[in-house]
């Protein structure tokens, strides 16, 4: 059976430190002259019946685009998997998919992938695999699945892919468009996509040197 879109929470990790960006709360960085929040927004909202957001800090702002936002229920950032529970804990839908706030490119068809992914067997975790590696802050995850991550997390555990191996994580190909995870992670990376999507953009027929 297909997980309904309607029975879908997005959630946008923003709670983190941005330590490489000298301390920047990423999610509010400007991408093409846009907060990064922004690009990922306007892909995920046509495709969940509702979105949510996990900040740390910045609530004000955050707060303008209409949605409810978060903060972590443990203090002093433990990573997304805190994310994942506040989450898990603030929902009404049954499923929850998370997306990190530092990733503007995701494609129109990310929720309906990761559904089909869960179509034989939708108590699983569904977790996108880019053809070389799991890219594990995006994943569609059953909110049953709160009992357990919060025991994980009260003995001190913090890895995602520690608290994935526990259980049978189903990947979801998308080795046709891996370009999608890619994310910003310093001021230089920033930059980088930017010249490289503007190529990417120019008109047909026009010729680069």
């Amino acid at each position: 059976m297909l997980i309904s879109q309607n029975n879908i929470t997005a959630v946008i990790l923003a709670g983190g430190k941005g330590r490489r960006l000298d301390g920047q709360d990423k999610g509010l960085v400007l991408y093409h002259n846009k907060p990064l929040i922004e690009h990922i927004l306007e892909k995920i909202k046509t495709q969940v019946s509702t979105v949510l957001i996990n900040a740390n800090r910045n609530h004000a702002s955050y707060s303008t685009y209409g949605y409810t936002v978060i903060k972590d229920e443990m203090l002093n950032y433990q990573g997304p998997l805190a994310g994942f529970s506040t989450a898990m804990k603030n929902v009404e839908t049954e499923y929850i998919i998370t997306l990190p706030c530092d990733g503007p490119l995701i494609s129109d068809d990310l929720v309906a992938r990761l559904r089909r992914c869960l179509k034989h067997d939708p108590t699983k975790i569904a977790v996108a695999h880019d053809g070389q590696r799991l890219q594990p802050t995006y994943a569609l995850i059953p909110i049953s699945y709160l009992s357990d991550l919060n025991r994980f997390m009260q003995k001190g555990g913090r890895s995602i892919y520690q608290w994935y191996a526990e259980h049978t994580i189903i990947p979801c190909d998308f080795s046709d468009i891996p370009h999608i995870f890619t994310n910003i992670n310093t001021e230089q990376q920033r930059q980088q996509m930017e010249q490289k999507m503007s190529t990417l953009a120019q008109p047909e027929g026009h010729t680069f040197k």
